[in-house]
């Protein structure tokens, strides 16, 4: 039978609270490693870089980082586009004033960065809560992209006021700039993108993500239990905005080149991020590598289907994609709010019963 657990047998409580317990889970899992990092990177090139793999695995640690914070902690944030360009305009600053240093150092001590102005921003959230913290971290989208856009210092004093990314290279092989294989700058993503959700994944499973659960279910409740609101809201947006900030540091360097803090991390990107973790399913992290794929691919189907195959104007399939967008949104929030990771989930409890239903 398919998906089976006969004859997985658990001795220890180890073994029965790892994140993968049935065998099946285990072996996939070690599958789509194997063929991330020793098979794709043969076969892809530069369209299925740019237009797939790039987006999808910098948005999957965006979505990952937001979902830290509004899934599991409860803290609502519509501010990860400006959160996202601190951790762009820092690994600017870095790449620039520290040329000898590896641009691998860079991108973690832009999450850094990013995390201490997340934290910054997150202090409203110990008096407010709801509606006020997501006009409180709207506000905070707005002056950043505002300061990115008139303080000069920060594109180091360009006529343009664009920032570009300095070639840069990783063992010898350049991973940012006109001369980067489109193998490089996938595997560059990825290993941050495993690393990130390794690190997620055990942060959520562990101390600090039971108390972030508290805090979301009911703060009070979970005050009176022990748990500190100070410390654990402000872990919970320090730890997102590492998450965010290593994304923007990855979509500016790795990803575009260069940028313009206005179009590149402005207000629609951070919508764009929020939509993913309600798509892909509040508190999972498997959701949010959902919502990033179906949000990513998307507009890649309706392009080469609908405006490539059948022949429509491209306005029309843009119109199109932000239909279908909200109508997943509005089904979602109403049928199912964890999104399409419970849909994973339903679907994978049913193959363990088929076919005896009960």
């Amino acid at each position: 039978m398919f998906y089976r657990e006969a004859g997985d047998f658990k001795t220890s409580y180890t073994e029965d609270s790892q994140t993968f317990p049935i065998k099946f889970d285990r072996y996939r899992y070690y599958a789509v490693l194997i063929a991330a990092f020793a098979v794709v990177p043969f076969v892809i090139n530069d369209y299925w870089v740019n237009a797939v793999f790039l987006p999808f695995l910098i948005y999957s640690i965006a979505a990952i980082g937001l979902n830290i914070l509004v899934g599991y902690c409860g803290q609502v944030s519509l501010g990860t586009g400006g959160f996202m360009a601190v951790g762009a305009y820092a690994c600017y600053k870095l790449m620039t004033a520290f040329p000898d240093v590896n641009i691998f150092f860079h991108v973690i001590i832009a999450g850094g960065i990013t995390a201490g102005v997340c934290v910054l921003f997150g202090l409203p959230s110990l008096r407010i809560k709801g509606f006020y913290l997501a006009v409180a971290t709207l506000a905070a989208q707005f002056f950043l992209v505002w300061m990115f856009n008139r303080v000069s210092w920060f594109y180091n004093y360009s006529a343009s006021g664009q920032i570009s990314a300095p070639e840069r290279t990783v063992f010898g092989a350049p991973v940012t700039g006109a001369e980067t294989a489109p193998w490089a700058a996938y595997l560059f993503c990825l290993v941050f993108t495993v690393a990130c959700a390794l690190l997620a994944r055990n942060l959520t499973r562990g101390m600090a993500g039971r108390k972030w659960m508290a805090i979301r279910d009911m703060d009070i409740a979970a005050e009176i239990i022990g748990v500190n609101p100070l410390r654990a809201k402000l872990t919970a947006f320090m730890v997102s905005g590492f998450f965010v900030g290593i994304s923007g540091a990855l979509f500016f360097a790795v990803y575009l080149g260069a940028v313009e803090v206005g179009e590149a991390f402005g207000i629609n990107k951070s919508f764009l991020v929020l939509f993913m973790v309600i798509i892909g399913g509040l508190g999972s992290i498997f959701g949010s590598f959902a919502g990033a794929a179906f949000l990513v691919l998307l507009p890649v189907l309706l392009k080469n289907v609908l405006v490539g195959g059948l022949g429509w104007p491209t306005d029309l399939a843009a119109h199109l994609e932000f239909m279908i967008v909200g109508g997943m949104i509005i089904v979602f929030l109403i049928a199912e709010p964890h999104g399409l990771a419970q849909l994973w989930r339903v679907a994978k409890e049913k193959l363990r019963l088929w076919p005896f239903p009960h």
